[in-house]
């Protein structure tokens, strides 16, 4: 499943049309090809469960992209999710040569940007995700995300690489001669980092953001349907886990390992995931979503009622300004076509 999933994600024409210069995407746009690349290989979702996955995914991006140290790092994070892809395909040579191909263009693209360009990208990011306040029990859990569903930036930790403790005011003339110098307190405890990520190939990136936050030990407050074994495995990854192994984006590979295959109807083999604890919860989930309060639920909250859908597509088209063109493909088509 994780090739499949991972072989259709670096198409090689695939990845030449993300690195083409063009304006982000849509949400609905997004969301498509989201969908398109989770369904890839014999894994099934269900309504319900693919909008919690998606729910999560964005979230735990959009946690990543706020809470980078300084813009160049949404590239150390970039390499971390790359990292860990390359370690579940590791045994098989082609596909890790489709990652490894990608990771030098992203190398090639990216590197000689200067930190006013990678500004720009963190904040066209975050104006993507700024509307999406979807509060998730880990983020929860960990302190990070309140009730509100917004993250909560750090005043304590590690400064970005590059700059210093902040405390001291220096005052120059107009020689540029220093002439005075003034402390004043923090309310943070600040340390100076060790050393900056590496942006080659290989390497140590230093930042944690990207990698993944289920390796932390934790207590188990609910458990995923499968076997014993299964469990007592992940029970174990929790215990001496390999920080850089996994990505925090990569919920699907947690998930899979405790999941039974079952028969799918007529003749074809596959199996369906739920991101629910039982069946009963993801079909309630689905009828109940829409009538459910964001504020009253810790976990992800989705709207499910057709009829809610059509009236989201409804405004989402409205909202959408059409640009004359002389008879290309919408914005997006080459793209999702490239994915059938």
């Amino acid at each position: 499943v994780m090739n499949d999933i991972i072989t259709t994600m670096f198409n090689k024409k695939f990845m030449e049309e993300l690195f083409k210069p063009q304006e982000l995407y849509s949400k609905k746009a997004l969301r498509t090809v989201y969908d398109r690349l989770a369904h890839a290989s014999i894994m099934r979702l269900n309504q319900a469960s693919m909008d919690k996955l998606y729910d999560l995914m964005t979230m735990a991006f959009k946690y990543q992209v706020l809470l980078c140290p300084r813009p160049k790092d949404i590239l150390l994070v970039t390499f971390n999710h790359l990292d860990a892809i390359r370690d579940f395909v590791r045994d098989a040579p082609s596909i890790l040569n489709q990652v490894d191909e990608t990771f030098r263009q992203l190398i090639e693209v990216y590197t000689p940007l200067s930190a006013g360009e990678f500004q720009l990208i963190r904040q066209t990011l975050l104006l993507f995700f700024q509307d999406m306040h979807i509060r998730v029990s880990i983020f929860l859990k960990d302190k990070v995300q309140n009730s509100n569903g917004r993250f909560v930036l750090p005043i304590s930790g590690p400064v970005p690489w590059g700059t210093e403790i902040p405390g001291l005011i220096r005052m120059f003339n107009h020689n540029g001669d220093e002439v005075k110098r003034t402390k004043f307190t923090t309310d943070g405890n600040y340390v100076m980092p060790q050393r900056e990520g590496s942006f080659d190939l290989y390497g140590d990136r230093v930042l944690k953001l990207g990698t993944n936050m289920y390796s932390v030990s934790r207590p188990v407050e609910t458990h995923m349907a499968g076997s014993s074994k299964s469990l007592a495995s992940h029970a174990k990854e929790n215990i001496a886990p390999n920080p850089l192994a996994k990505e925090e984006m990569n919920f699907l590979a947690r998930l899979i390992g405790g999941l039974e295959v079952k028969e799918a109807g007529g003749n074809e083999t596959g199996f369906r995931l739920n991101l629910f604890t039982t069946d009963e919860e993801e079909e309630h989930a689905a009828l109940a979503g829409a009538h459910e309060s964001p504020y009253t639920v810790i976990s992800i909250a989705a709207s499910q009622e057709p009829a809610r859908q059509q009236e989201l597509a409804r405004i989402l088209g409205e909202l959408e300004v059409a640009e004359p063109r002389a008879a290309s493909p919408a914005k997006g088509e080459d793209l999702l076509a490239l994915m059938d």
